[in-house]
């Protein structure tokens, strides 16, 4: 049998190749080629068939799939504590939308390298961005050499990026163009809400997704205050009413569906609808919870998003993993709803069935991407560990991811970032910040 040659082989005390316990390997390794695994096994093994590959050893390591955010707006760092304790439609408003609209490309570029150090450092290896001047959020996420699926906002009033509508469109168009052959970048399309779309651009929109094939992403049902708004104007709810459009299918990923009736549910499901749950921004908003047990009893793919970190306030996933998972044990009073595996699950797996994306990513296996993270367990609050997805899931933090591979590629090692100078990002956001103030306060 002809074995394929690694260049890189990742050991640790465990190896947890997918979200269930049954799956662990103890003294687990994997062995990467260029961006892929090409063997998992038994460190001892590995090392033997492999004794050229570079090396990479934890002695008290986890090495697991790398997280998947599934809903963010990276660039809304910049913004983080700058309106806080207010309802969602007062803090979009009156707070983001003016803040919003003194961007600049080069406030966008910065406060996205923020928002990718801050990912990588908590374990996250791919995300969902949808925001403005997307351009600028893709160059930085180029450099941080993380995966994305991006996308630029679109709504009917004039943008702080592009103005009129139509430049929008040619905005997207460039974008396609631009990052088609990208290894790591997928361009999205990207509607707000049907709040800031009018049903002509909704559709629009639905088929250039149709052409490229690409993720339909949009917030929807965000809170009551939506589903009011969009029953005055059209008499139906926002699920009602994007199915009236025909833009509910197997591309739509749905950020947020807290309020949803079971006859709604029904039809993401039957639609193939992929949902991100972000339940850190919608309680911090007060905007409710999505049923997500539901979602999943009707067998609708689940994510997990953290949001931007204007509204949550990080992008920390092991934070929003606990979060959600202790969450709905309280709503349905129920302690076995969603188990630590089930979340992790989403984090995971099911956030790259949410894009497409699940035969290279969301898991460790032979031939698929190399997007991996490795989490230190010799700590106190780890220590002892008699279930690897319970204590991910109750007990981790981002603090604790220590290692960070994506597409093959080490991004960072000890902690230290490799493609991205964190103490220049942090003195120049520094400096944005003092910006932002002073524009407010004028």
């Amino acid at each position: 049998m002809n074995i394929e040659p690694a260049e890189l082989l990742i050991s640790g005390r465990w190896l947890l190749p997918t979200a269930y316990q049954r799956d662990a390997i103890a003294n687990g390794a994997l062995a990467v080629r260029g961006d892929r695994i090409v063997a998992i096994g038994q460190a001892a093994d590995l090392a033997r068939q492999f004794p050229q590959a570079r090396r990479l050893h934890e002695e008290h390591g986890l090495i697991m799939p790398g997280l998947i955010n599934t809903h963010t707006h990276a660039p809304m760092a910049c913004f983080r504590g700058l309106a806080d304790d207010l309802p969602l439609m007062t803090w979009l408003q009156e707070h983001i939308f003016p803040a919003e609209a003194c961007l600049t490309p080069e406030i966008v570029y910065h406060s996205t390298l923020l928002s990718l150090a801050e990912m990588i450092k908590s374990g996250t290896t791919s995300f969902c961005d949808m925001y403005l001047f997307a351009k600028e959020v893709a160059r930085a996420t180029n450099e941080s050499g993380m995966r994305a699926w991006l996308g630029e906002v679109l709504y009917d009033f004039p943008s702080p990026n592009y103005g009129e509508l139509e430049n929008g469109f040619a905005y997207m168009q460039d974008l396609f163009s631009q990052y088609q052959e990208h290894p790591l970048i997928t361009i999205t399309v990207g509607p707000h809400a049907v709040y800031t779309c009018s049903p002509a651009l909704l559709q629009r929109l639905g088929k250039v997704a149709e052409e490229r094939n690409c993720p339909f992403v949009i917030h929807l049902s965000e809170n009551e205050a939506e589903v009011a708004i969009c029953r005055q104007r059209y008499g139906l709810t926002p699920v009602e009413h994007l199915d009236s459009l025909g833009l509910l299918n197997q591309r739509t990923l749905a950020a947020h569906c807290v309020i949803l009736s079971e006859q709604e549910i029904t039809t993401l499901a039957t639609r193939q609808v992929k949902v991100s749950h972000c339940s850190e921004s919608n309680m911090k908003l007060a905007s409710g919870e999505p049923p997500a047990v539901k979602l999943l009893e009707a067998g609708i793919t689940l994510g997990l998003g953290t949001d931007g970190s204007a509204s949550n306030n990080d992008v920390d996933m092991f934070g929003e993993m606990n979060t959600v998972a202790m969450l709905h044990k309280v709503i349905n009073m129920d302690a076995t709803a969603m188990s630590a595996e089930a979340t992790l699950q989403a984090a995971t797996l099911g956030g790259a069935a949410c894009l497409g994306a699940e035969v290279d990513i969301g898991s460790l296996a032979v031939g698929k991407k190399a997007d991996l993270i490795v989490l230190d367990l010799n700590q106190p609050h780890l220590t002892p560990m008699y279930n690897i997805p319970s204590h991910l899931v109750y007990a981790a933090r981002g603090a604790d991811v220590i290692h960070s591979i994506i597409n093959g590629r080490l991004v960072m090692r000890h902690r230290t970032l490799l493609t991205l100078n964190e103490n220049a990002i942090l003195e120049k956001m520094r400096e944005i910040g003092q910006t932002i103030m002073s524009t407010r306060n004028h």
